[in-house]
């Protein structure tokens, strides 16, 4: 059973502050949790219906688990409605140090909408990209409607936090692409096998200090009237040309 200590804490990770200040974070609904149960993240307590615990007891036994309600669940995160289970996680800390040798890098340029930085991790997720590059100013990724965007895919999908102008300077090996308008029609590019992908802003694009170091403009043709494509759209599209 919950106690009202419990509840607070639990509800207080919705919070960025008290996420710093715990270290912790919240994973909600029975999918996410479960896929978190078979990730390298440290769960530091599942509180879940009695029909999860009982179903799922195997993947469970080393852990403090709490049996609440739909209703309570319901209550403690961002969901409206919870019928499985609710996740408090032990923070990871990913840095450069972390990322590993690819032939394709995905960097984002201060993406501010959760869902669509949770929807981006989960497309680089099926295009087999295991590690994003993003501007110290991007949304957080331990923002709880991140990590629900991510459906999952938050486990398998690092996200490192950088100073990107600094890092691209660095980056010789690897041509450099930008989503841009006005750029080359990405059904006509042909792509180097190493290369980096910069998205920009949903508002503003690319930042300006930024253009000097991408090597190619690309750009997703338009036919209808629609004035620009979600972020996380256009990441998909580029990606799938860029990975096929």
């Amino acid at each position: 059973m919950l106690t009202k200590a419990q509840v607070k804490f639990i509800k207080s990770l919705q919070e960025k502050k008290y996420r710093k200040l715990e270290q912790c974070f919240l994973v909600e609904g029975e999918k996410s949790v479960l896929e978190l149960l078979e990730s390298d993240f440290k769960s530091k307590m599942i509180v879940g219906t009695a029909t999860f615990l009982s179903t799922h007891h195997h993947l469970l036994n080393h852990l403090n688990c709490i049996e609440a309600t739909e209703q309570e669940l319901s209550g403690l995160g961002e969901f409206r409605t919870n019928k499985g289970a609710l996740a408090v996680v032990e923070i990871k800390h990913t840095t450069l140090q972390n990322l590993k040798p690819s032939k394709l890098y995905l960097v984002l340029d201060n993406i501010q909408d959760p869902g669509n930085l949770g929807t981006i991790i989960r497309t680089a997720d099926w295009y087999g990209i295991q590690q994003i590059i993003v501007s110290e100013d991007t949304v957080e990724f331990y923002n709880p409607k991140v990590i629900a965007a991510t459906k999952g895919s938050f486990t398998r999908v690092e996200v490192v936090y950088t100073d990107i102008k600094n890092w691209l300077l660095q980056q010789n090996q690897h041509s450099i692409y930008g989503a841009l308008l006005g750029g080359e029609n990405v059904r006509h590019t042909e792509f180097d096998e190493n290369a980096i992908l910069i998205i920009g802003n949903e508002a503003h694009g690319i930042r300006l200090e930024i253009l000097p170091l991408i090597q190619k403009k690309i750009t997703i043709p338009k036919y209808g009237k629609a004035e620009s494509l979600n972020a996380a759209i256009a990441t998909a599209i580029l990606l799938d040309r860029m990975v096929s």
